[in-house]
């Protein structure tokens, strides 16, 4: 069946308004008037994006259903213009043999909404201690490695871990968290938790792991991939290694561009995140990472939790925000404020991510590209509630606010999703 986008503002390198013909699933040709079709979508005053790839999910299947199944994140995606998720192996059992990577994929085929593609852990059982076997993880369809939720403590095991993986062309997803330095902390260590009695999280606590991985990695010539950035210290890092020409990208979650420290007075344990929400010059210099290249990814950093994990003294409350949902409104209400483009959103969004997991014809919009697709509605207004969010949870600081702009629309290898 041929499927014709009409006029609406197509994102590539530039914003141009023309209409986008879809043909079995492929990306058939781009102008400014097609005729002849059997099924016309009006996108008159929308944008047309390619599918959004989110790197970094927990969706909590196997074995914590009760907080995300991959069904309802994949559904959940979707609705968020997501076409392609990464979700982490910290599930219970954790994702380090090479049976349950294969489950995954078949789950998500059967499922038939977006794209679910596992992460494996670095660690077996993710203690830091024993490599797993990633040749076969990666066979299984793996795309890359990570213990995310915990650090490899290990500097030797990181070595191992990075010069391992490069024989076979993969990269580490490092979290950056020195633990002894983090010290139970639960906000970001400055003004508002000192005024308010938290115990802080130093950014150092992050900034010297990303130190470390680095030097790894330009020992190694492995690629490293850092995890949820959140500190300007991280971030000068990150740019010093890339112009030393060593192999690591980046990645930053649309909270930390969209929220401070200032949120968590509110007590509400929705604001309590790890990495913690940083301080405003932290998130301005984020934003500024992004224009010039240093952050290479946007990421959910999704983490779904029962109500129960949330309803809690907010020193006991679990870590984590959702956020399939809410990448869309974040990030438009950024390009709103003039602080990104549309061309930034893609880059970050869609073709860097496809790059860094080799995933081929997907992350732009060309000819003979796989038609993964997002039609946005930068004007539609919605309060983000029970009847929006198609999680199993919702822990995040949108919950019952008024947002602007969302995916109307999604082809999924040129079927209509929405």
């Amino acid at each position: 069946m041929k499927i014709l986008l009409k006029n609406g503002n197509i994102v590539t390198d530039k914003v141009e308004k023309g209409s986008l013909l879809v043909e079995d699933g492929i990306i058939k040709d781009i102008a400014a008037s097609i005729e002849g079709v059997q099924q016309i979508v009006d996108c008159e005053g929308k944008y047309i994006v390619p599918g959004l790839i989110d790197m970094h999910v927990h969706l909590r299947e196997p074995g914590l259903e009760y907080k995300e199944t991959l069904a309802s994140g994949a559904e959940g995606a979707i609705h968020g213009g997501l076409t392609t998720i990464c979700c982490m192996a910290n599930t219970a059992p954790v994702i380090d043999t090479s049976s349950i990577v294969s489950w995954v994929r078949r789950r998500s085929d059967e499922i038939g909404m977006a794209d679910i593609l596992p992460f494996a852990c670095v660690t077996k059982q993710m203690q830091g201690e024993e490599l797993t076997e990633m040749g076969d993880l990666l066979q299984a369809g793996a795309c890359g490695f990570s213990d995310d939720g915990k650090p490899v403590n290990s500097s030797e095991v990181m070595r191992r871990a990075l010069e391992y993986s490069r024989h076979f062309g993969a990269f580490i997803s490092a979290h950056e968290e020195d633990l002894k330095l983090a010290n139970g902390g639960f906000i970001h260590e400055g003004k508002i938790s000192t005024e308010y009695g938290f115990r802080g999280i130093p950014a150092e606590s992050e900034s010297v792991m990303v130190a470390r991985d680095i030097e790894i990695a330009r020992l190694t010539g492995g690629h490293v991939h850092i995890c949820h950035v959140s500190s300007r210290h991280s971030l000068k890092m990150i740019q010093r290694a890339k112009e030393d020409g060593i192999n690591v990208t980046a990645e930053v979650t649309h909270n930390h561009l969209t929220f401070t420290d200032e949120l968590c007075k509110s007590y509400n344990t929705n604001t309590k995140n790890n990495p913690p929400l940083r301080a405003e010059e932290d998130r301005l210099l984020l934003l500024d990472g992004i224009k010039k290249g240093y952050i290479d990814c946007l990421v959910s950093d999704h983490a779904p939790h029962h109500k129960d994990d949330k309803f809690k003294e907010y020193d006991y409350a679990s870590f984590g925000m959702t956020g399939l949902q809410t990448i869309v409104p974040a990030l438009l209400k950024l390009i709103a404020d003039g602080a990104l483009t549309w061309q930034d959103f893609v880059r970050i969004t869609a073709t860097n991510p496809a790059k860094i997991l080799k995933l081929a014809n997907k992350g732009q919009l060309a000819k003979g590209g796989i038609a993964d697709i997002a039609i946005i509605d930068p004007e539609q207004t919605y309060v983000y509630n029970e009847t929006v969010n198609k999680s199993l949870s919702f822990n995040t600081p949108f919950w019952g606010q008024t947002l602007k702009g969302k995916a109307v629309q999604v082809l999924k290898g040129g079927r209509l999703m929405l």
